[in-house]
């Protein structure tokens, strides 16, 4: 008797992340792939058949786990993929429940999510292992004893969002002492971003570093990867700091003296991930053999490949949108 198809529910269908990784699963024969959303009109939802599209409360609403759950034991679901920052430590800390029904969250451990989501967590837990720039709670900040400029950027938070470049000591001082700020060291150089995947191990599967050309409300829309030995080693050093197992995209910039430094790790899997995809390693094919527990190669390399991205359209009989739930997903 063959096996069946693994059932794999993939959350936030409607980012780019999600799309990849709805695309790449779907390459797979022994793959069925189930899309969720907050949102009916999550143009990921549609690349799915009608009976595999789900509505989803927000990552934050009281009852987003208990619905997952729900979902995850009514669809038989094996394995399931959340490219959503604030739906990642809510599932993590129900992995449990998950786990019962037999359905897999492939997303690192929740301490390990929980400081690559908090910059100055991460900051700390890496300090000494890697070259990072100098963090500083704003609330703790001595105006008088920086370089100017400065980045200020919030705490927690993705997609580049708050992330201002302060000119001066008076400038600092009128941001007040909100602990939910860091003031961080300005790295003049070329940033870019590892797409990490780490086995049970510790061993580095595959890492693959792009130069983000263009980046667009905090996503990449145009950029190249490259192979660059010394990128790939500090990725590694991080990964090992905060104990990854799984993917991660890994945020460096170089310093004034061109080193490598760390910038910020996001625990998932990034929007420029079909770049990644396209260069020859497809993350969420491997991450998938991670969470079922079958063997991987021992490295993936990849390709120098550069690009530019498009607006692409979706269209369906609008008979065929996905009816808003009753409570917490806008219609």
């Amino acid at each position: 008797m063959p096996d069946l198809p693994t059932r794999v529910l993939v959350t936030g269908a409607g980012g780019p992340a999600g799309v990849a990784v709805i695309r790449s699963l779907q390459r797979r024969s022994d793959v069925v792939v189930l899309a969720a959303d907050m949102d009916r009109w999550a143009s990921g939802l549609y690349l799915v058949p009608a009976g595999s599209r789900h509505l989803v409360p927000p990552g934050l609403a009281e009852e987003f786990v208990d619905v997952v759950v729900e979902l995850c034991a009514r669809e038989r679901v094996d394995v399931v993929f959340s490219t959503v920052d604030v739906e990642l430590p809510r599932l993590a800390a129900e992995r449990a429940r998950l786990d019962e029904l037999g359905a897999v969250l492939a997303a690192p451990s929740l301490e390990t999510l929980e400081t690559c989501l908090d910059k100055y967590a991460l900051a700390q837990r890496t300090r000494g292992s890697v070259r990072a720039p100098r963090t500083e709670l704003l609330g703790a900040v001595d105006p008088a004893g920086w370089t100017y400029p400065v980045i200020v950027k919030p705490r927690r938070g993705a997609g580049s969002r708050g992330v201002s470049l302060v000119p001066d000591a008076a400038s600092l001082l009128a941001l007040g002492a909100d602990v939910d700020w860091l003031v961080q060291e300005e790295l003049p150089g070329e940033e870019f971003s590892v797409d990490t995947l780490v086995d049970v191990d510790g061993r580095v599967v595959a890492a693959v570093p792009r130069s983000r050309v263009r980046v667009d409300s905090g996503v990449s829309v145009a950029g190249v990867t490259v192979r660059d030995p010394e990128l790939v080693e500090v990725a590694a050093q991080v990964a090992a700091a905060i104990g990854l197992v799984g993917v991660a995209n890994i945020q460096l910039r170089r310093d004034v003296e061109g080193r490598p430094a760390l910038l910020e790790v996001n625990p998932r899997f990034p929007g420029s991930l079909p770049l990644t995809i396209a260069a020859g390693v497809d993350l969420p094919s491997l991450a998938l053999d991670l969470a079922l527990g079958r063997p991987l190669p021992e490295r993936v390399e990849h390709r120098e490949l550069a690009v530019v991205r498009y607006l692409e359209d979706v269209f369906l009989p609008a008979a065929e949108l996905v009816l808003a739930r009753t409570t917490g997903v806008p219609a």
